[in-house]
């Protein structure tokens, strides 16, 4: 079974944890130790496990993840208000090959995915989003992921995988259950022309740095229609990560990554988050522990609303336009958005595709001035291709 590869939490995180408060994180999260095995998923919200695999690195790393001094941040954190049960599973270490470390991520992320388990992932490198996406086979028809990063990571042709080609490898790969791509907070001098290219011709989304910095509301759609999430922390600007080399002068704040978190958290659609690319300095365990935080306590505001459930909750706008009468709804509760794209239920045939696409208010406006919101666009001629 591939939950016998994970192995323990270490023992200076346990000793740790017996001096943290009750309202500690710590002393109220179920941990794989070596005494009491590993704990029962039953009844489990999320479940963290730690993967140290980074023979793909795209810059050959030099140390190993210590996932450890992410637990002893996250560990010391306060509970929220918060109506989960946290299990942690302990790490991975690397296999004998990488396949064989993916193949066991993969397994024990779908394990968990079948329990209805929400995987935390913390991973050295974000080659590990690979088999994250390949846990769904089976479980899920059609994915859509979204990925915080200053790239694209499509790599060259021809390229092994590697943490920045490892989206090559979703795309190509049968079988083919990407239905769509979002990038958030891409850095427009780190991405070729092909790349940008490449995201137009199969309709994914991209939303640049500045975008999203100038309006962080507009990740929440991106994010709510999301099945997993992949978070690169090379996505964070170096000052508020610990003054790396590897990092970018540009990209979010402390804030800015852990409001996203929150709304991936929030989104009742995401069911496995992994964040990658971690520096084993002070200041980004912390601000990783705090990220983490956030996705928990965005989990435990999740609501489960539709407007083909409830009608009386929501408000409908059908706005004509030249070619296409679209239709709006907004939530009375939740003050959220989405739009109807016909293609998709009438074209699309494969299981658990949205007939929904959330959108914003914005979209809704451009709408009544004759103006066809791109996010409907791309997803109406994604559902006739």
């Amino acid at each position: 079974m591939a939950f016998d590869f994970l192995v323990p939490v270490e023992e200076r995180v346990l000793a740790h944890c017996e001096l943290l408060p009750a309202q500690a994180i710590g002393r109220n999260t179920h941990i794989h130790t070596v005494k009491d095995g590993l704990p029962v998923l039953a009844n489990a919200t999320v479940a963290i496990f730690g993967v140290k695999e980074s023979r793909n690195a795209y810059e050959k790393k030099l140390e190993i993840l210590d996932v450890s001094a992410i637990r002893l941040q996250l560990y010391k954190l306060m509970l929220g208000n918060w109506d989960t049960t946290i299990v942690d599973l302990g790490d991975l270490e690397e296999g004998e090959t990488v396949e064989d470390t993916y193949f066991v991520v993969k397994e024990v992320t779908a394990g968990l995915l079948e329990e209805n388990v929400i995987p935390i992932i913390l991973g050295a490198t974000q080659d590990i989003t690979y088999p994250m996406y390949r846990a769904f086979d089976g479980i899920k028809d059609m994915i859509n992921l979204v990925a915080v990063d200053s790239r694209f990571d499509f790599g060259i042709d021809d390229e092994l995988i590697s943490s920045h080609s490892y989206m090559s490898k979703i795309i190509t790969d049968k079988p083919n259950n990407l239905f769509n791509f979002s990038n958030m907070g891409y850095q427009s001098y780190f991405i070729a022309q092909e790349e940008v290219d490449l995201m137009e011709r199969l309709f994914f989304d991209s939303y640049r740095l500045g975008e999203i910095v100038s309006d962080l509301s507009l990740a929440e759609p991106a994010l709510r229609n999301a099945h997993m999430v992949s978070l690169d922390a090379r996505a964070i600007k170096a000052s508020e990560i610990g003054f790396s080399g590897n990092f970018s002068p540009n990209g979010f704040t402390g804030r800015e990554i852990c409001a996203i978190s929150r709304y991936a958290g929030i989104s009742e659609r995401v069911m496995a988050f992994g964040i990658f690319e971690m520096e084993n300095n002070i200041q980004c365990q912390q601000l990783l522990a705090q990220i983490i935080w956030y996705f928990i306590e965005g989990i435990n505001y999740r609501i489960k609303e539709s407007p083909y459930t409830k009608t009386e909750d929501f408000t409908k706008y059908n706005v004509p336009n030249d070619e296409e009468e679209l239709v709006f709804y907004k939530s009375l509760l939740t003050e959220r958005w989405w739009v109807e794209v016909p293609s998709i239920f009438t074209s699309h045939t494969k299981e658990g595709t949205p007939a929904l696409l959330p959108c914003t208010e914005q979209d809704y406006l451009d709408a009544c001035d004759q103006k066809i919101p791109e996010r409907w666009f791309k997803a109406y001629k994604k559902g006739f291709n």
